[in-house]
């Protein structure tokens, strides 16, 4: 299948990505860059493709309704807008392809081992010879350089050597790492930004240049206020469940039929809520007066704000404090976030279909261009469906029949 092109107001139209990279981290990044209109290559293994696309069920429901095995929700959710190749590297002439391609890209993104692309000669610096002007990005579990950078990484692993579960989960309770892979994710897109620096760098001096970043790096760089609570006050919060560290009242509330979330951010919101909830006097009182001191009295305003709306059902109770500027919410499960009016009314989810009738729901980049917007042109790609299409645009190339016949690509 032939990608249909971005439309002319893309911002990345003309930009070719080789994508070699699996899982989540780099799909990720190179499914934004697909988004904003680059023309994406996922490179996979023959017969098998990215590792995820086994992770399920769930999986696609075909045309027929029958799961379609080899392609999962996990695999889905990080690459539409690309087309697939499937090339055996480890032959030389598989090799030499993907060296053709390179030679062709703005950008590689690539989620080897350390040096593990070098024998193939699909490294950064054989490639840079061949392409002085790409911009090559490898993305790892460590970097490239430091004690760790050999070891393998996962997202669970690099979530707990960086922090982000000494501070998620209970008050005495046990780590817990986030329920998606934060990790995975926000390295994907501190990968894209990176890379469209390069890009702009490559392109007004026509040189490239490597980019280096692992999952450890992010997870550090991503506590946020957490790190510099430690560097700038020795501060070590541990598990907060969902209180916030200098922030109060910021929490989960029991009202009458569930929970809901309160998330008073100054002193102006706090005073508001006090008055619609009839207890002005509340947010006068010196003990709660300003945002210091609530978090000084933190056990003790979270209790009058638990008693105020412990009757109150949860729903009326948001309208009211929303209404009152006081910022508030449900805590949805899944199937409430794609049942909210929100959803469609800022076009959260794009339904694909496929040549054979398929129907592949996707949720959309979220950033909302006024100039340059991302488009949702094609579903996530079979393993090598588009052999033909890649080789004849990118090399122009019209032999991927006899490519298949000699096990050079799948």
């Amino acid at each position: 299948m032939s990608i249909p092109p971005p439309t002319a107001a893309a911002a990345l139209a003309g930009v070719k990505v080789l994508d070699l990279s699996r899982v989540l981290a780099g799909p990720w990044s190179a499914q934004a860059l697909a988004d904003l209109g680059a023309d994406v290559v996922k490179v996979e293994v023959p017969g098998r493709g990215d590792d995820t696309r086994a992770w399920g069920p769930p999986f696609l429901k075909g045309a027929d309704g029958a799961d379609e095995i080899g392609t999962s929700a996990y695999y889905l959710a990080a690459n539409r807008n690309k087309r697939s190749i499937a090339v055996d590297f480890s032959h030389p002439d598989g090799a030499a392809l993907l060296r053709d391609l390179a030679a062709q890209a703005d950008i590689v993104i690539e989620n080897f081992k350390v040096g593990g692309l070098a024998k193939y000669g699909l490294d950064w610096p054989s490639l840079r010879r061949v392409k002085p002007s790409l911009v090559y990005c490898s993305i790892t579990g460590f970097g490239q350089t430091g004690p760790y950078a050999a070891r393998g990484g996962y997202d669970f692993v690099a979530q707990g050597m960086g922090g982000f579960m000494a501070v998620t989960g209970e008050q005495g309770g046990q780590p817990l790492r986030a329920g998606v892979a934060m990790a995975d994710l926000t390295t994907g897109l501190y990968a894209t930004i990176s890379i469209l620096a390069a890009l702009r760098h490559a392109e007004a001096t026509g040189e490239g240049q490597h980019i280096d970043i692992g999952l450890l790096d992010t997870q550090i760089a991503c506590l946020a206020n957490q790190a510099m609570n430690w560097l700038v006050g020795g501060v070590d919060p541990g598990r907060m469940g969902n209180r916030h560290p200098t922030v109060v009242p910021y929490t989960l509330f029991k009202v009458a039929d569930g929970q809901i979330i309160i998330a008073i951010g100054n002193d102006g919101q706090f005073r508001a809520f006090c008055t619609e909830m009839g207890v002005a006097d509340l947010g006068r009182d010196p003990r709660f007066l300003t945002a210091a001191q609530r978090l000084l009295n933190r056990e003790a305003i979270e209790a009058e704000v638990q008693r105020l709306v412990a009757d109150q059902p949860g729903l009326p109770l948001i309208d009211r404090l929303v209404a009152a500027g006081v910022p508030c919410g449900p805590v949805n499960s899944i199937s409430e976030v794609f049942s909210d009016p929100f959803v469609e009314a800022r076009q959260t989810v794009h339904n694909f279909q496929r040549d054979d009738g398929a129907i592949i729901p996707s949720v959309a980049y979220p950033a909302k261009l006024s100039a340059t917007p991302a488009t949702m042109r094609r579903p996530p790609p079979r393993v090598g469906e588009d052999a033909h299409s890649i080789l004849a645009d990118w090399l122009g190339r019209v032999d991927a029949d006899a490519l298949r016949a000699n096990a050079i690509i799948g």
